[in-house]
Parts: C-alpha cells; sequence; structure tokens
C-alpha cells in the first residue's frame, strides 16, 4: 500500500473517530466513501477479493446486531463495518479476525472505564474502537 493510501486511510479513520466522539453519529458523509474507495483501492491492489468478503462479512455480522438491538449498534456502524472490513479483509483473515474481535472488546474496556462515572444511561460510540482496531490489526500484520 502505498504512503498515498496510508495517508488517506488514516485521515478517514481519524474524522470518523472525532466525528463518533462529538456527536455520536457516523455520517453517510464519512462512511460512504470509505464503502466504496477501500474495496476500489484493494481491487487495484490485486486484494479485491479479500477486501469485498471482508467488507461484506462484518457488515453483515453488524446489521444482524443492528436489526436485533438497534439502540445499542446504530446504521453508522453497520455503513463502517464495510469500509473498515474491506480494509482488514484487504490484509488477510488475521487482520480481519483481530479488527473484528478488537473493537467490540475496546468499546466494552471503554464502556467500563466511562459508565461507572456517567452513570447507565451513558453512552459510549463504537465507530472509534472499529476504526482504533482495524488500524492495529493491521499494523500488527504488515510488521
Amino acid at each position: 500500500m502505498g504512503d498515498v493510501a496510508v495517508a488517506a486511510a488514516l485521515a478517514w479513520l481519524t474524522a470518523l473517530t472525532v466525528y463518533d466522539i462529538r456527536e455520536r453519529r457516523l455520517p453517510n458523509a464519512l462512511t460512504l466513501p470509505g464503502a466504496v474507495l477501500v474495496p476500489a483501492a484493494a481491487v487495484l491492489a490485486g486484494r479485491g477479493t479479500a477486501a469485498l468478503l471482508g467488507g461484506l462479512l462484518l457488515a453483515a455480522l453488524y446489521l444482524v446486531v443492528h436489526l436485533v438491538a438497534p439502540a445499542a449498534m446504530g446504521a453508522g456502524d453497520v455503513k463502517l463495518a464495510v469500509g473498515v472490513g474491506a480494509l482488514a479483509g484487504a490484509f488477510g483473515p488475521d487482520a480481519w479476525v483481530l479488527a473484528a474481535v478488537g473493537a467490540p472488546l475496546l468499546t466494552a474496556v471503554w464502556g467500563l472505564l466511562v459508565l461507572p462515572r456517567r452513570g447507565a444511561r451513558a453512552t459510549v460510540p463504537h465507530g472509534p474502537s472499529m476504526c482504533v482496531a482495524t488500524i492495529a490489526a493491521v499494523a500488527l500484520v504488515i510488521t
């Protein structure tokens, strides 16, 4: 992956993280371009099949959670799952599994730290954990 692609991915994930922390939502203007551009870049890099499979599989898992418990996971998380699933998937099954398992674990830890201070009605955005887990997983498999 070239330096420009790495910088673009990091900028995208950072913007998503900051927005979700501030607004408690993930806008289509940030999630949908990643859902299109990440798989497209993976196709150009010769990793298209793995990226498409990773994006679709993670989005399907998140969609099930969203449909079962919409208050627990928003539609923005489902849309973000396409892009981050594709990004992690492009780097292989190890990266995908690390990112897919790491995101809910990070959110759970964050929740354990935040909820006692803010009360039971506090919420923890999941998007930042998805972004951080994806970056960490890709970094771990490429080093």
